[in-house]
């Protein structure tokens, strides 16, 4: 399973028209082939020490996808293009990170070579 985290920072005070326009998406994009989970969060405090401070005027995105496959679909999805048009005057940078699911990938390899993604 590949997982996704998404920061995007955003211009300030335009944190809940973007979330306005994401959140239209989501229904599509959960009814992708591959999609576990997407969903935007925001920076909540937890009183946990080294947590930095509340950040504003910044989303972070939460996915979940079967496979790169999938992933690399979700990004070309027509769909996705077109919220990416609608709040461009919203964003200021973004930061995209994904990885995998290491423990399960050994519970499936059982002695023989990680394949991250397949």
């Amino acid at each position: 399973m590949i997982h996704v985290i998404a920061t995007i920072e955003l211009a300030p005070g335009g944190r809940e028209a973007f979330l306005k326009e994401f959140h239209a998406l989501v229904p599509q994009v959960t009814a992708e082939d591959g999609c576990i989970a997407y969903g935007p969060t925001v920076d909540v405090a937890s009183g946990i020490p080294v947590q930095g401070a509340l950040r504003a005027d910044v989303v972070t995105v939460v996915e979940q996808w079967r496979d790169v496959a999938a992933l690399h679909a979700h990004l070309a999805a027509p769909h996705r293009e077109a919220l990416l048009r609608r709040v461009s005057h919203l964003s200021v940078d973004h930061e995209l990170r994904a990885t995998d699911s290491y423990t399960c990938l050994l519970s499936q390899t059982k002695g023989r070579q990680n394949q991250p993604g397949q």
